[in-house]
């Protein structure tokens, strides 16, 4: 992309105006196809950028087990179960040593499951027994070479654990097995090098996101992307599609105007809510876990999550709430439709940051 020419071209209106259309039908639809679960709090890193602030929550007792499986069976009494995704996230969810039970009830119950990890407790066992108990996919974070990924983890040794871990996982056969990166102001200049590290490690999938600005990540300024860094990683990324020795793609962050299909598959769209939904640690219903818990819909301890999921959501489902402070006279509204769910607060009037604004400035 010329970097003077951000205009959207006749054949990319065209195609956002058609991506709405799908977009509508599918937010009229809302079938639920992702659930995460936030399995834990307990976490057994302290990362600068953490959204959930983990560590100054592990007083708090991980959900019993029973608890979300009872959730997850009504579900699969009333929907496809095989057309849905479990997706175990934390904390760290491989601080729980009963995974491998869950795992398995899942599976008979008809699901297919996956985790997040940060992959320090993956060992061959460990990750030998979850696959035994059904595990299809899993995401591991690695944040940059040593000294970046150990600064922005704020521990010290977890890059070799967490390359221990990516490269059991690269070994594995008929799994769904991606890489994520945070990218901020210090890692980026190293995103080559940390490239060539993946692809001879034999990782295929490599997803790179710029870091929001809330939790822990609002007070650092290292942890944003500053003066154009945001363009250059997408072109970073574009590049990386084009040469096809990793798949990269840019996590589901924002609207990128032109960019859209050049580092991603499908236009940006917002699932939280609509696709999405997610029991967090307290019961609490919500949908992406990392959108604001005050958007909360229900807590599965008082509400059934098939009633919450089938008759609210409302504030997720229809955005138009979402027009206002810089959104409010903005011409890409009616593609981005405000942005990511988890850009927004209740207690804000505008956006909390605008990739296309980003871009284009």
């Amino acid at each position: 992309m010329s970097s003077n020419n951000y205009n959207l071209s006749l054949k990319q209106k065209l195609d956002f105006k058609l991506f709405n259309v799908f977009k509508h039908a599918e937010t009229q639809i809302h079938e639920l196809r992702y659930l995460f679960w936030e399995a834990t709090l307990r976490c057994n890193l302290s990362c600068l950028h953490c959204g959930s602030d983990c560590h100054s929550s592990r007083i708090e007792k991980d959900m019993p087990a029973e608890v979300f499986l009872k959730t997850t069976a009504e579900i699969a009494d009333k929907y496809d179960a095989s057309r849905i995704m479990i997706v175990i996230t934390g904390g760290e969810p491989l601080l729980r040593k009963d995974l491998e039970k869950i795992g398995t009830e899942l599976i008979k119950q008809g699901f297919n499951w996956g985790m997040v990890s940060n992959g320090m407790l993956m060992t061959e066992n460990r990750l030998n027994s979850l696959l035994k108990a059904g595990l299809s996919s899993i995401t591991i974070s690695l944040d940059g070479m040593k000294e970046d990924h150990e600064w922005l983890r704020n521990t010290q040794n977890s890059y070799e654990k967490v390359l221990r871990a990516i490269k059991l996982l690269a070994e594995v056969d008929n799994l769904v097995f991606d890489v994520a990166t945070c990218v901020n102001s210090r890692n980026i200049p190293l995103l080559e090098e940390l490239k060539s590290e993946l692809i001879q490690i034999g990782v295929k999938k490599w997803r790179l996101f710029s870091i929001t600005p809330i939790g822990r990540a609002s007070e650092i300024k290292e942890l944003k992307l500053q003066n154009g860094q945001l363009k250059q990683l997408l072109d970073f990324i574009s590049t990386c599609r084009e040469s096809g020795e990793i798949e990269a793609n840019y996590g589901c962050e924002g609207f990128l105007g032109a960019y859209e299909k050049q580092v991603r598959d499908e236009n940006f769209f917002c699932r939280a809510g609509i696709h999405i939904g997610g029991i967090m640690s307290n019961g609490d219903i919500l949908a992406c876990p990392n959108i604001d818990r005050r958007y909360k819909q229900g807590n599965i301890y008082q509400d059934s999550l098939l009633d919450i999921w089938e008759n609210k959501f409302d504030i997720l489902r229809n955005r138009k709430w979402m027009k206002k402070g810089k959104c409010a006279n903005c011409k890409q509204f009616k593609y981005c439709k405000g942005n990511g769910m988890h850009l927004h607060t209740p207690d804000q009037d505008d956006v909390l940051y605008c990739h296309y604004e980003a871009i284009v400035n």
